[in-house]
This record gives C-alpha cells, sequence and structure tokens, in this order.
C-alpha cells in the first residue's frame, strides 16, 4: 500500500548504524550525566549528509523525503542515541522549503547541507498558552525595513547550538483578524545578531538531556526580509511542519520501542534465576511480545503518514495518530524493559532508566496524546470541539 524501494531504505539504515556505533552507550551515558550537548555526534552526523537528507539537490542536499528523514531519526534512537539533540534541523526545514524565497533558499540551504549553519530552533510555544498556538502574545511590528519583535517563548531548545531560528509571532492583532488562525507570521531569525541585542535566552533544567530555554524579546529588531512566506499566513505554514514533526517524532519512539524490547530480550534470554532463564516465564516473555505488537502497528501508521507527506496528500490525520500509538508503544516498551530488568534497570550502567526518561518525554511533546485525541474526536469523527 505504502511503496518504498526496500534496497534505499536498508542501505540508509546500515549508513546511520555504522556512524552510530562510533557513539556507544557509554559516550551517550557521559553525555547525560554531564548534561552536555552531543556535539561530536551532531557534528558526525552532519558531515555524513543525514542531517541534509530533505535539502534539495540543487541546494546542496540529498533530495530525500520525509519517509527516509523518519528511518534516520529512528536508526539514531534505536542504536541508544537521543534524536532530540538533532531532529529541530529535519522539521524546521519545512518551513523554509516549503514557504521560503528562492532568494531565503539560495542563501541558508546550500550552507545548511554543508553544515556551516544550523536551523534546529523553532519558537513557538509561550507560558500563558501552551498549544493553544493562536493566542500567542509574541508581537511583530513592522517599522519600515525592519520588525520589532516583543515578547517571551518557552521550551525552545537548542538555541546555543544553532544559527538560526523559525520564529512565529502575531503581526495583526487577534481582535482585528476574521479567524483567529489568521494574523500570525514566520520568521528566520539569525542567533547571532539576536541574543544580547533584544533577545534574552534562560536555560530550563529538567529531567532528560534536552537543552531547552525560556526566551524574551525587548524590541528586538530584525530585517524585514527576515519574513517568511506571506504575513499573517504563518500559522498555516507552521502547520505543515508540525505534521512533519510528528511523523519524524513517531519514528524516534519506534526507535525507542526496537531499543527496549531487543534490551528487554536479551536480558530476558541471559538472566537466569531459580535454575531458569526468566524469558521461559509466560510473565516476563508475554509483557515484551505484547510491546513488540504495539511497535510494529505504531510502524504502520508512520509509513502511512510519511507516504501521505510525501506525496502532497494531507497528512494531518496520519501524523496525528503515528505519533500517539509510537509514543504509547515505545512508553509501555520502556515500561517492560525496566520492569524485565528489575531493580538493574535503574543503574545507569543498563541505560534502560536514560532511555526510560528520554522516551518519557514524547507522551507530553511535541504535542500531548490528550490534544491528538481531542483531534481524532473533532476532524474525523466529527464530534464536538471540545475545548
Amino acid at each position: 500500500m505504502f511503496s518504498h524501494d526496500q534496497e534505499s531504505i536498508e542501505a540508509i539504515r546500515d549508513g546511520v548504524r555504522g556512524l552510530c556505533a562510533n557513539f556507544d552507550d557509554a559516550y551517550w551515558r557521559t553525555v547525560d550525566e554531564k548534561k552536555e550537548f552531543p556535539e561530536e555526534f551532531v557534528s558526525a552526523l552532519t558531515e555524513a549528509g543525514w542531517l541534509a537528507a530533505m535539502i534539495p539537490e540543487e541546494y546542496g542536499g540529498s533530495g530525500l523525503g520525509l519517509t527516509e528523514a523518519s528511518i534516520i531519526l529512528e536508526e539514531v534512537n534505536r542504536c541508544g542515541g537521543n534524536s532530540g539533540t538533532v531532529h529541530g534541523q529535519m522539521y524546521n526545514m519545512f518551513t523554509l522549503l516549503r514557504h521560503g524565497s528562492e532568494e531565503q533558499k539560495k542563501k541558508y540551504l546550500p550552507k545548511i547541507a554543508a553544515g556551516e549553519l544550523r536551523l534546529q530552533s523553532m519558537a513557538v510555544t509561550e507560558p500563558t498558552t501552551g498549544t493553544d498556538t493562536t493566542k500567542i502574545k509574541t508581537t511583530a511590528v513592522r517599522q519600515g525595513d525592519k520588525y520589532v519583535i516583543n515578547g517571551q517563548k518557552v521550551w525552545i531548545s537548542r538555541i546555543q547550538h544553532s544559527d538560526l531560528m523559525i520564529l512565529l509571532a502575531r503581526t495583526t492583532p487577534i481582535e482585528q483578524v476574521t479567524r483567529k488562525s489568521l494574523g500570525m507570521s514566520i520568521f528566520l531569525v539569525d542567533l547571532h545578531q539576536a541574543i544580547g541585542n533584544g533577545m534574552t535566552v534562560q536555560p530550563i533544567p529538567n529531567m532528560v538531556n534536552h537543552e531547552t530555554n525560556e526566551l524574551f524579546f525587548d524590541d528586538l529588531e530584525i530585517p524585514a526580509d527576515s519574513l517568511i512566506g506571506e504575513e499573517g499566513m504563518g500559522f498555516r505554514y507552521i502547520l505543515d511542519g508540525l505534521n512533519a514533526e510528528r511523523a519524524l517524532i513517531a519514528a524516534e519512539c519506534i526507535g525507542d520501542g526496537r531499543w527496549f524490547i531487543e534490551k528487554a530480550s536479551r536480558y530476558a534470554r541471559d538472566r537466569e534465576v531459580f535454575g531458569r532463564p526468566i524469558g521461559k516465564n509466560q510473565g516476563v516473555q508475554f509483557p515484551i511480545a505484547q510491546a513488540h505488537i504495539d511497535v510494529e502497528a505504531a510502524d504502520l501508521m508512520r509509513w502511512r503518514a510519511c507516504y501521505e507527506y510525501d506525496h502532497g496528500q494531507n497528512a494531518g490525520a496520519s501524523a496525528n495518530m503515528a505519533k500517539y500509538l509510537a509514543a504509547e508503544a515505545s512508553w509501555k516498551a520502556a515500561n517492560v524493559c525496566l520492569q524485565t530488568h528489575g531493580g538493574f534497570g535503574f543503574a545507569s550502567e543498563y541505560d534502560v532508566e536514560r532511555k526510560f526518561r528520554e522516551t518519557r518525554l514524547y507522551q507530553v511533546a511535541p504535542i500531548s496524546t490528550n490534544l491528538i485525541l481531542s483531534y481524532v474526536a473533532e476532524h474525523l469523527l466529527e464530534l464536538p470541539r471540545s475545548f
């Protein structure tokens, strides 16, 4: 149903696995313990061209689709790594690719493809609005050949390791638009020029090694040509990127799920109690088998979402459902893996607790499971809007 070149897909898997072999569990464990950014890994992935997979060949990339990008991120997580350190560049790219001017694409995409620039950050969420994006309060006011930005953003990742940032701000007051989704615009911000010149960054310590921040804008001035696409249409542009984001996050969760299942299965085969491997007990093996089934089912919805996106179809429903199923499956697999390891699952040296924390994030972000259920109820089942 969702045809793809299996040989090419396996080649991508093999290539990413080969690179990840240079960054073993001990590497990721150390990075996590020190709360560091995996700079060596990100540089290696960039130099190998994997983060430029979706950039068209004419701009120095590989010209691949969302399907291939999802495989790259899946394999990073399946190998024990954390794609949360790089996935931003994959899905932030969509806004520039689909809605940027030819001049903007020529200026930035070749440098991103070559690793000279990083586009790892997107600033949408605000402290008082959360996922109610149409209510954002950050404003961008046109003054001659510039826009002046004021407001606040929260949970904005990888600012310290990015050169550029996608910013959503309101350019027309909500009281003056016919629909609340109108009047917001997208900008491409040069972080080196912005930080310290009207933009302040406050890191947020958190339970996973996910570099994220609160941003404050106080009369930040950016050039008028920072605007991407048409003024006032930013919300629609963002949705384009968010559907891709959800499919990619689903792939990461599938990678996590497979890591947990493989880890649990190995341990259940090797660990002996009462003179027999614990995996011989149905009370141990059945939960692992169930977790495997859930991950495989979620994977099918991932393929559907990527196929629809790559073929220009509306992938909103599939991307949301893929993200929901994969996040649920990876979390169940995480719990099964921890339970299978017993007390050793809590020991850092086994890496289960690290991955356990990492995959828990995706029940909450980039969109919570409850909001996906609301989306399905309203848009697919035609039930009354619940909020």
